[in-house]
């Protein structure tokens, strides 16, 4: 296949197996240099909620067995790896007996949903006007009403969060503060209202990442269509008489976007991290508010279980792009003549 050699795709599948064992250890040691035991503030949790739980040190002996931390550290690390192999992701710590599976189950849609859409439209709309402030055939006035789309750009994912919510939801109340649906009118299930209500539960969360994060798609872009400026191709589709909106989408933007769509696989796991916090001033049911509510309850089977699934997924989709690189552009391979 044409730029797609069988030692490049070893390398790739060797490079997958060693990121994914990278990341899964490191998301087991992190969380157990975290100061306390997690049993022992589950059982500190349900006192200060009963005001007193009987035998709560053989409660907490018992749990510590039950979930395999009384056993040595290395050995708990060979059984966190071969259930990790198996996607089997244990039990919660502080929402038991309820599965890591399960919880996961409920917020991934809810996290896929919100930061698909933003993503996308960021990414589109990002690298639009980053080629579009490079392309010297845009008018003067949109190249100097353009900039003022990245002002945001420096701003975090969560202070522009809570702007928002100030303006929008606090004082013009145009758009509700938090939730991912409006519970006590609308019935979850493939119906108008149900989805009407997300879009616009959904909106505010969406708008934040998408200001917060369209500038880095435009100066990547920028930089790229300046860069492709003067090379060969361009020059010939001039000389040819291409219509101009032909050579910027066709021979400019097609060119320059390669690069930024590797960029996107590699920033998936920290787009989904920068939310972490847009989903918890929101109160939105999806994976970045679990992972806070795992850290905030020491649940190691929690943020074990969720990083290892960003992980995992980050990996698969830099493994496909790098699959598919070679394809589009058979320059790019390992493979040295």
């Amino acid at each position: 296949m044409r730029g797609l050699t069988k030692e490049y795709v070893i390398r790739r599948i060797g490079m997958f197996f060693l990121t994914v064992w990278l990341g899964a250890t490191l998301i087991f040691i992190i969380p157990r240099l975290a100061p306390g035991d997690p049993v022992a503030a589950m059982v500190t949790r349900l006192m200060a909620q009963s005001g007193y739980v009987a035998n709560s040190a053989e409660i907490i002996e018992a749990w510590r067995a039950r979930f395999g931390l009384d056993a040595p550290i290395l050995i708990q690390y060979l059984r966190f790896l071969r259930n990790s192999i198996m996607f089997d992701l244990g039990y919660s710590l502080s929402q038991f007996p309820v599965e890591v599976e399960e919880m996961v189950a409920r917020a991934l849609p809810w996290t896929i949903g919100l930061l698909a859409i933003a993503t996308i439209i960021s990414f589109i709309a990002g690298n639009t006007i980053g080629a579009l402030l490079a392309w010297r055939r845009t008018p003067a006035l949109v190249k100097s009403l353009l900039p003022l789309t990245l002002t945001f750009t420096s701003v975090p994912f969560f202070m522009l969060a809570i702007l928002l919510i100030y303006i929008f939801g606090f004082g013009l109340k145009w758009f509700p503060i938090g939730g991912g649906y409006d519970t006590r009118t609308v019935t979850i299930g493939l119906n108008w209202p149900f989805i009407k209500s997300v879009i616009y539960h959904g909106t505010l969360p969406a708008f934040a990442i998408v200001i917060a994060s369209m500038g880095f798609w435009a100066l990547g872009m920028r930089g790229m269509m300046i860069t492709n400026e003067g090379e060969d191709y361009m020059i010939l589709a001039q000389a040819k008489g291409l219509r101009p909106g032909r050579i910027f989408w066709r021979y400019a933007v097609r060119n320059a976007v390669l690069p930024q769509v590797t960029a996107l696989a590699l920033s998936l796991g920290g787009i989904v991290g920068g939310s972490v916090l847009v989903e918890y001033l929101f109160s939105y049911p999806g994976m970045g508010y679990l992972l806070y509510q795992g850290i905030v309850n020491n649940d190691f089977t929690v943020i074990q279980g969720i990083v290892f699934i960003l992980i995992l997924s980050t990996a698969t989709a830099v493994l496909i792009i790098d699959l598919i690189y070679p394809m589009i552009d058979p320059r790019i391979t390992y493979q040295k003549k």
